[in-house]
C-alpha cells in the first residue's frame, strides 16, 4: 500500500458502519489520486443467483449520471437505425455491424440495443457480447422498439447491473467530482432500487454487506440496515 492509501484508509473506522450521507461525505474526503475518480458500489445479497427467480439483472437512470462518456451501438435497420443516429448513438448497423463484431472483433462500445426483428441477427453473437454484458437484454431495457430512449437514457448515464455468482453486484455510481450531495443522492436512489428488486424467494437477510470506494481508495462500509428500510 502507497502512502496516500494508508493515510486515506487511516481515516477509516473500520469497526463503524457508516450512513450513506456520511459514506458520501467520506469519498469526497479521502480521494488522493490525480484524476477524477470513480465511486463504486459493492454489495453482497442474501441471494442464490443460481435459481433464475433470485437472479437480479436490472438497470437504473441515476439522478446525476455516472459521469462517463459511454458509447452505445444500435443493431436496427430503416427507420430505426435513423432514430437512432439522430438520438446519438454512436454505432448503428445491421448485418454489417454483426460481420463487423464477428470478422474483426469489434467492441469499441460500452452498450448495445437492438431492435427486437434484429435479435435472431445479433443471437448469433451470444458467445462474444455476452461475457462482456454488451448483449441486448429486454429486462434492462435494450432490446426495444423505442430506440430514441434507450440511446438517451443510456447516453445521460443509465446503468445495467446483475448479481455475479457470489451473488455481488458491483455498480458505478458517479465520480468524487460530483461532491457529496449528487453522490449521496446516487447512491442512496441505486440502493433504494436495490431494495425493490429484493426477490419473494430469498430467505433470510437480504443485505448482508455494502461497500463503496474510489477507483484508488480504500473501501467504506455502510450500514446494511439504513439500507434495508430505505423505500
Amino acid at each position: 500500500m502507497g502512502k496516500k492509501f494508508k493515510a486515506a484508509k487511516s481515516k477509516i473506522d473500520v469497526e463503524k458502519r457508516y450512513s450513506l450521507e456520511e459514506a458520501s461525505d467520506l469519498l469526497c474526503q479521502l480521494a488522493f489520486a490525480n484524476f477524477d475518480e470513480s465511486v463504486e458500489l459493492s454489495a453482497r445479497l442474501g441471494v442464490n443467483p443460481r435459481h433464475a427467480d433470485q437472479m437480479i439483472r436490472s438497470s437504473i437512470s441515476l439522478p446525476h449520471g455516472t459521469g462517463k462518456t459511454i458509447r452505445v451501438a444500435v443493431f436496427a435497420r430503416g427507420d430505426r437505425a435513423e432514430q437512432a443516429k439522430q438520438a446519438g448513438a454512436d454505432i448503428v448497423g445491421a448485418e454489417d455491424l454483426v460481420e463487423r463484431i464477428q470478422k474483426e472483433n469489434f467492441l469499441d462500445f460500452d452498450s448495445a440495443i437492438a431492435t427486437p426483428d434484429m435479435m435472431g441477427l445479433v443471437g448469433r453473437l451470444g458467445r462474444v457480447l455476452g461475457p462482456r454484458n454488451l448483449m441486448p437484454n429486454p429486462k434492462v431495457g435494450t432490446v426495444t422498439m423505442d430506440v430514441v430512449k434507450a440511446v438517451t437514457e443510456l447516453k445521460a448515464g443509465r446503468i445495467e447491473f446483475r448479481t455475479e455468482k457470489t451473488g455481488i453486484i458491483h455498480a458505478g455510481v458517479g465520480k468524487v467530482s460530483f461532491g457529496k450531495e449528487k453522490l449521496n443522492d446516487n447512491l442512496r436512489a441505486f440502493c433504494v432500487n436495490l431494495v425493490r428488486l429484493k426477490p419473494s424467494t430469498a430467505k433470510g437477510k437480504y443485505f448482508k454487506s455494502v461497500t463503496v470506494s474510489t477507483t484508488m481508495g480504500p473501501g467504506i462500509k455502510l450500514d446494511v440496515n439504513e439500507i434495508a428500510g430505505l423505500e
